[in-house]
């Protein structure tokens, strides 16, 4: 008999092992993908909270590899009925010297790698009688940012993803969610976040006065896979505590 999980990409640090915690402890079966083929460090977690994550190892920006992994799941006997995209990379250039290979390295991460994996793990949430796809974006697709070309055109790219997949599959059982972000703390920029005047800047444009936490992400994408959102397909929730909005 198949045992349920979730894959989620870029899960071994960061956003993405914070959803992987929180899939975890309301007790799916998390399958953590990386490059480095690394879990995601442990804090306080319990050990039956641990033992659901698994580790495995893959480029996003190679369809043949995470075909491999999805099918090699499949052989170990786990069904996929999840996926979290997360998986990402962020370039800051002037827009005038942005290089065309900065700007391809960005899209074939944010966007390219987004539409190749749902295509990927397309036939398993088929087998599995359908599922959930959530794609991590960023509250930057509606915004205009100096220096952030590639990184705005890449997630409202996904915003884009999110819907046409949304309609197009709907009927298979399939729901597909974006969920964007805006400044999000985690282990990777705590420092550059507190040492810097950025912290002062976010505490005046964030309504609620500072910067949300992987934790609140990785707890509201979990959310979406309960079956009190079952209805719930095709939108952006922006996590941004508001700043994306306020004027």
């Amino acid at each position: 008999m198949k045992r349920d999980c979730i894959v989620v990409t870029g899960a071994s640090k960061g956003i993405g092992a914070a959803i992987a915690f929180s899939l975890s402890e309301q007790g799916h079966h998390v399958v953590c993908l990386s490059r480095s083929g690394a879990l995601p460090e442990v804090h306080n977690t319990s050990g039956d909270v641990a033992s659901r994550l698994i580790a495995r190892r893959a480029d996003v920006t190679q369809p043949d590899a995470l075909a491999k992994v999805f099918r090699d799941l499949g052989e170990e006997g786990w069904r996929i009925t999840g996926l979290v995209n997360n998986a990402g990379l962020h370039i800051d250039a002037p827009s005038a010297e942005l290089s065309l290979e900065q700007w391809h390295q960005v899209m074939d991460m944010n966007a390219t790698s987004v539409m190749t994996a749902c295509q990927k793990v397309y036939p398993h949430l088929i087998a599995a009688g359908g599922g959930l796809i959530v794609n991590i974006g960023s509250f930057f697709d509606k915004l205009g940012v100096k220096r952030n070309l590639a990184y705005c055109a890449s997630k409202a790219a996904v915003g884009a993803i999110t819907r046409c997949l949304a309609v197009e599959w709907g009927g298979k059982g399939i729901r597909v969610m974006n969920v964007a972000p805006g400044y999000i703390q985690t282990d990777l920029n705590a420092d550059s976040i507190a040492a810097g005047p950025l912290m002062s800047y976010l505490e005046k444009r964030i309504p609620r006065g500072h910067p949300g936490s992987a934790a609140e992400v990785g707890s509201l994408v979990a959310m979406l896979f309960a079956p009190a959102c079952s209805f719930l397909t095709g939108e952006t929730i922006y996590v941004d505590g508001a700043q994306g909005v306020a004027h």
